[in-house]
């Protein structure tokens, strides 16, 4: 029965261990998206720490794209250097590395930017109202995820992440709380998926065949006449084909709405997509003891878990569960002293 700690391999990319440190914004670029030593210290701190996946934060695929001005950015070809010294850094120490591309439509607020959305709805009452997109800006917005799929072969990622949770521009089009169009993009189930069909279609075709692809998702919009976990289910059937291998599961922050979150409050929207999509999944929050990671791998509720404020806490926690576990896993020689 595989555990916490066994391997798994999806495609080409096998995992030493099932711990997946998520996306989680750092703020800490500056108006050019190119990473720096902070993004470069971060990151391989976690791969020194025994995470098996390390995924960059959300990447703004256009400047538009990006969630602030200090996003990290893959929209041109000068923010691919910065980005291969943290790959290089993170398969150093025996982690495989991905990233999350994104286009935060309606939620930019980065400085100057045009602020899009499927409909011209503000996500609240503080919030600039977008402008609604044009089939002509679908298009660039396809195209840029595109591009940024080369961009990101060329710097040397393991595997890339849709991002298509979390109230960003392709979650924007999927939920009925936020589309609002009568065209092609809008409506029914199939019309709302479209774009993120569109965008698997075109990010597989630059993205090698052996490589893995993941999209992320909220499988829960928390409010009534929202997307469920079933619905979330219904659109990757739509729309994964042979193209997508690993959905990571989230929920909410399409509309402001109250979450009741404890640990593992995500887990159940996992299986449900597990279930329903027959697909590798990635779920968690709020996982913060070994013993519950095992459990939910043991029980086969998910392939892969995730741990982000536990890791920004901790680490090394990788390291300290497969001990509490009764796991023998290489520490760094670095840290051998302090492994008894």
């Amino acid at each position: 029965m595989a555990g916490l700690f066994s391997t798994i391999k999806i495609k080409d990319m096998e995992l030493k261990n099932r711990i997946v440190l998520p996306p989680m914004c750092m703020y800490s670029s500056d108006n050019s998206g190119k990473a720096n030593s902070w993004h470069f210290m971060h990151y391989a701190t976690r791969a020194i720490g025994g995470a098996g996946l390390i995924i960059l934060e959300a990447t703004g695929v256009q400047s538009a794209g990006r969630i602030s001005s200090k996003d990290l950015g893959i929209w041109e070809d000068s923010q691919i250097e910065g980005l291969i010294t943290i790959v290089q850094e993170v398969k150093k120490y025996g982690g495989k590395v991905g990233i999350q591309l994104n286009h935060a439509g309606r939620k930019c607020t980065a400085e100057g930017e045009d602020i899009v959305a499927p409909s011209g709805v503000a996500f609240d009452s503080k919030s600039s109202i977008p402008r609604e997109m044009t089939k002509e800006d679908i298009s660039n917005v396809v195209n840029a995820f595109k591009q940024a799929a080369i961009r990101a072969g060329k710097a040397g990622f393991d595997v890339i992440e849709i991002h298509a949770a979390h109230g960003y521009l392709i979650n924007q089009f999927l939920s009925p709380l936020s589309n609002k169009r009568s065209d092609e993009y809008g409506g029914n189930i199939e019309n709302r998926a479209r774009i993120l069909k569109e965008i698997i279609k075109a990010v597989r075709e630059v993205w090698e065949v052996d490589k893995p692809l993941i999209v992320r998702i909220s499988a829960e919009d928390h409010v009534k006449e929202g997307n469920h976990d079933v619905d979330l289910a219904n659109i990757i059937n739509l729309v994964k084909g042979d193209m997508v291998d690993i959905i990571n599961v989230s929920s909410g922050a399409v509309v402001p709405a109250k979450i009741n979150v404890y640990p593992g409050y995500q887990i159940r929207y996992g299986e449900t997509i597990k279930r329903n999509t027959g697909l590798c999944t990635m779920s968690g929050g709020l996982i913060t003891e070994p013993a519950m990671a095992e459990e939910i791998i043991q029980n086969n509720r998910a392939d892969l878990v995730y741990l982000g404020r536990e890791l920004l806490r901790n680490p090394n926690w990788p390291l300290t569960a497969a001990k509490k576990l009764g796991y023998e896993v290489n520490w760094p020689f670095q840290y051998e002293r302090s492994k008894q």
